[in-house]
């Protein structure tokens, strides 16, 4: 067969099925939209899921897509195998209730045979045992021999995903690859678990509508959904054996063995390791595009594990340091010809990665201390075997791989529990499990909105008009379409057009009024849903509507002015921001409303003043520059040229919106914005924190909100002013001045109390009783804490060398108990935690601590001078 490298097949494939009157889609992000059944798209059809059930119209009823998934079900085995991988890329043709059987089947074959030459003597088809219209158009429409069409279960040749929902037969075309690659059994062919015969596409005929009976209903409309794994073809077409071996990972792999200095082939360990990383960076890179950040939950938890798992991996290589910056660059340079953001987000993917890399360099670090506690433990008690707890908690909280504990346990003679490792593995993969809850075939919530008219549509008239004339198409309450909404209710009216901009983008959904012949309803809210619709949230405030009713939409224009300022000022402030911080700043969400603006970014610090100053200033000059604001629809290629800002993972239309700030800001967006910015009017940068790893967040205000905090501010300074007694100009120095005299005060008062309790030391010293040339000293100092009372004892230690001493304060209503010795007393048997945990239960405490200073606290103050008996006593006897 001819060579061709994956790129070009990707290439070769969908260019086919456009020549069949298929819309070609770029993929779609890895994170999902609206599904909650998924983590990530796992699956070419999983984004198309609402155009299948009709949940949503398709842009063509012929689509063909190469979809990047990732698979996480079997992490574990990717590297123990060459089978195995996380990430993956299917190609896929799609009909909407427009093709079927016979056309799926004809280019399937066409494209095999006759685009990609394979020989017909090499393939085989399968089919579902019981689909005898497939195996009818196979043998009599394709030629293909009766002895080459293998008939199957259900187990194997029959789609359906949960209890009910869309399903139907499949059938598969197989290649042979030869016997070097079977079992040897007479008994191999088509279904055979060796890797002769090689499964490399799947034609699915979703023709049935599973009931929760368990009995199928034909669909009136059949859909088709094929999917073909791009790595495994390119496999076959390079005449390699597996995914490791074909053109673009190969790359990668031959990095990973450059950057280690070891061969693949050469040892079954290290070729394990190799194929690890290799797979693992390839995820994560494509992961990092899509905006998915590493963190302990979801998705970011998947991340992260890939990350360590390469990153141990390398360092069972022998690989010293950080190294996945090259590894990226190569993933990079090898798919950037059809997946254009890797090359857009190259800067932060690298540094979200190394940030990541670098901490859990940190990490590793912190599990081997962990383990050598552990393991000094085990050796205390005369213990071989370490409990599976403490492994799993080394593996899951630290990062730390199970074999490197087991490696390091054997070096000292011990073992570990790995059978109780396995149940407390079952028992997260279970929570994993039970975190995703049953779903329908959807993965979300079906409303009442799923079941309006998907013909229906609203038509935004927004961008021109804050006041417009339209018809009410639908009322519904959240459980049921009405008729007519009364005086009072809370209910949802869609209409055929509306002017409220609908919640979406980061801003907030207009405000305003609808009035009808009959009626008055207050807009509390906007929103989009499925299918192009915009949903307004009332409250009828006046008599009734009906649904077919013309009506008066008036939008509340000071509420969008407001609202609209704070959403150019949030473009202006990513700029401000890349030019201050670098260009890995990123969009990773943003909220606008008419109070406030709120915009997180990734970034791997806290700002200093300075940069904070910066970033405010250079705002505040744009707004004083009155740049003119353009608003511009155009083809998303053009966009791009010009230099217009995309969101993580947005699936954007070819056709796009975008908003020119004078030059300064370019950005795709389709919310409302100010025409020039000289109407936002000021811009005051509230506050910038942490929210999670490698996210920032910074809050501001504009325009009246932001005149209004300063007022606030300079009420306050009024206030100020008059408590301290001067004027605005002198105000500073006078509060510093006051601030120095309190400080001063504050010293001579810790210099008397000092002096003070130096003379009540020296008392409380003489008290001291000797034995055998140790002095214990025993005492009570009320209203004392924990830390008062430990200083107080080393100034004890010091005065009387050798001595052991318990203090007791009852302060704030609960006991405070500290005991402290001289190390020179340790030799003697003298345990300062089990003397203070004896005392400790007297006074209905717990405490502990080491051998040398220990401390708790209890709740029956009615007990303290019993506990400092009992005190004497322990210490008495550990001494004699």
């Amino acid at each position: 067969m001819k060579y061709y490298g994956l790129n070009e097949l990707r290439e070769k494939y969908l260019k086919f099925f456009e020549k069949k009157n298929h819309l070609r889609l770029k993929s779609f992000s890895l994170v999902p939209k609206n599904d909650k059944s998924l983590l990530l798209i796992n699956a070419g059809m999983a984004p198309l899921k609402p155009y299948f059930t009709g949940q949503e119209k398709p842009p063509r009823k012929r689509i063909t897509t190469c979809q990047k998934c990732i698979r996480t079900g079997d992490i574990e085995n990717v590297g123990k195998t060459a089978r195995h991988g996380t990430f993956f890329e299917m190609l896929g043709n799609f009909s909407f209730g427009d093709y079927f059987k016979k056309e799926a089947i004809s280019w399937a074959w066409e494209f095999v045979t006759k685009v990609l030459e394979m020989p017909k003597d090499k393939l085989y088809v399968t089919v579902y045992k019981d689909d005898e219209e497939a195996a009818q158009i196979w043998n009599e429409q394709e030629q293909v021999p009766k002895d080459r069409i293998f008939y199957m279960g259900k187990e194997d040749n029959f789609w359906e995903v949960g209890t009910t929902g869309p399903c139907g037969p499949c059938s598969e075309i197989y290649y042979d690859r030869g016997e070097e690659y079977g079992c040897g059994s007479p008994e191999c062919k088509i279904g055979c678990d060796c890797d002769r015969y090689l499964e490399f596409w799947n034609l699915v005929f979703t023709q049935f509508d599973k009931n929760e009976d368990g009995s199928y209903t034909p669909l009136k409309f059949p859909n088709i959904d094929t999917g073909m794994g791009l790595e495994r073809l390119a496999a076959l077409m390079q005449g390699v054996h597996t995914l490791f071996d074909v053109d673009t990972i190969k790359a990668i792999r031959d990095k990973v063995c450059e950057l280690s200095g070891v061969e693949y082939y050469e040892k079954e360990k290290n070729d394990i390791s190799i194929r690890v990383i290799t797979d693992h960076i390839r995820s994560v890179v494509f992961l990092a595009a899509d905006g998915v950040r590493s963190s302990n939950e979801g998705r970011g938890y998947v991340m992260r594990r890939l990350i360590r798992r390469a990153i141990r991996h390398g360092k069972m290589l022998g690989i010293n340091g950080l190294f996945l910056e090259p590894l990226i660059n190569v993933v990079v340079e090898t798919s950037k010809s059809e997946y254009n953001e890797l090359e857009e987000k190259y800067d932060y993917i690298v540094k979200s990665l190394l940030v990541e890399e670098q901490n859990f360099n940190q990490t590793i670090e912190q599990g081997l201390n962990i383990l050598e506690g552990y393991i000094e433990k085990l050796l205390q008690n005369d213990q071989k075997i370490l409990d599976g707890k403490s492994c799993f908690k080394l593996y899951d909280t630290y990062g730390f791989p199970l074999e490197l504990t087991l490696e390091i346990l054997s070096e000292k003679g011990l073992s570990a529990d790995e059978k109780e490792f396995d149940e407390e593995m079952q028992k997260q993969r279970k929570r994993a499990r039970d975190a995703h809850g049953e779903t329908n075939y959807m993965g979300a919530d079906q409303t009442i909105f799923d079941k309006l008219d998907t013909e229906i549509t609203t038509e935004f008239n927004g961008y021109v008009s804050y006041e417009i004339e339209t018809e009410i198409e639908f009322i519904t309450s959240e459980r049921a379409i009405l008729e007519i909404a009364n005086e009072g209710e809370n209910l949802f009216l869609i209409t055929k057009k509306t002017p409220f901009y609908a919640e979406s983008g980061g801003q907030a959904g207009d405000k305003g009024i609808i009035i009808t012949s009959t009626g008055e309803a207050q807009v509390h809210n906007t929103v989009k849903i499925s299918g192009g619709r915009v949903v307004h949230y009332v409250t009828i405030t006046t008599g009734y509507i009906e649904p077919k009713q013309m009506a008066n939409m008036k939008v509340d224009k000071l509420v969008r002015l407001s609202t609209g300022r704070n959403h150019s000022a949030t473009h202006l402030l990513q700029e401000a921001l890349k030019e201050v911080l670098g260009t890995h700043i990123e969009q990773a969400g943003s909220s606008v409303n008419q109070d406030r603006l709120r915009f997180d970014y990734t970034h791997f610090e806290p700002l200093t003043k300075e940069q904070i100053d910066q970033v405010e200033n250079r705002v505040n000059q744009k707004i004083l520059e009155g740049l003119e604001i353009e608003v511009s629809e155009m083809p998303i290629d053009e966009a791009k040229s010009i230099g217009a800002t995309a969101l993580f993972g947005e699936k954007y239309s070819d056709i796009v919106r975008v908003v020119n700030i004078g030059g300064y800001s370019i950005e795709l967006c389709g919310g409302t914005h100010m025409s020039n910015t000289a109407q936002i009017g000021l811009f005051k940068l509230l506050s910038e924190t942490g929210i999670s790893s490698g996210v920032r967040r910074i809050e501001g205000l504009t325009g009246m909100a932001a005149i209004n905090y300063y007022k606030d501010m300079e009420n306050r300074l009024e206030e100020i002013t008059t408590l301290v007694k001067s004027n605005k100009s002198e105000v500073f120095k006078k509060v510093k001045n006051l601030i120095e005299t309190i400080k001063k005060l504050e010293s001579e008062n810790q210099s008397l109390k000092a002096q003070i309790n130096n003379a009540s030391i020296d008392n409380i010293i003489s008290t001291a009783k000797d034995i055998n040339g140790t002095k214990i000293l025993v005492t009570q100092m009320d209203n004392k804490e924990i830390n008062e009372l430990k200083e107080i004892g080393d100034t004890f230690k010091d005065k009387l060398n050798l001595c052991i001493i318990v203090i007791a304060s009852i302060c704030n209503g609960k006991v405070n108990l500290v005991a402290t010795a001289t190390n020179n007393l340790l030799d003697k048997g003298i345990n300062c935690s089990s003397i203070i945990k004896e005392v400790a239960k007297i006074v209905d405490g717990k405490g502990g601590g080491r051998p040398n200073i220990a401390q708790a606290t209890g709740k029956d103050i009615t007990n303290v001078q019993k506990a400092l008996d009992i005190a004497s006593e322990v210490i008495e006897k550990s001494l004699r």
